[in-house]
């Protein structure tokens, strides 16, 4: 069993600042699918969509909608959080230059 590897100081800012702009990417992305929600439908996403008496379909198309919106946000928040590191740096941080060619 090997020693688990220690960060150092830039794999542990570049990790907190994905994170963070993970979570604002996320909450921001969610306000606007619910607010297209409100303006194609007319109504209120729905707010527990696992609840047993909540409308399936409505509940389907809102995990689908803000689903796939969050995970489009996150991919456009780390590439841009990417290109302001290197803009800082003058480089990309660790592993992140190489992830286009790895399959």
């Amino acid at each position: 069993m090997t020693a688990p590897q220690r960060s150092n100081p830039d794999q542990m800012l570049w990790r907190l600042l994905t994170l963070a702009t993970g979570l604002v990417a996320s909450e921001i992305t969610v306000w606007m699918v619910a607010r297209v929600w409100r303006l194609v439908r007319g109504d209120e996403p729905p707010r527990q969509p696992g609840a047993p008496g909540s409308d399936r379909a409505a509940s389907v198309r809102w995990a689908l909608a803000s689903g796939a919106a969050v995970a489009v946000s996150h991919v456009l928040a780390r590439r841009v959080t990417a290109e302001a590191w290197k803009a800082a740096t003058g480089s990309y941080p660790a592993g992140v230059a190489t992830e286009a060619t790895e399959a």
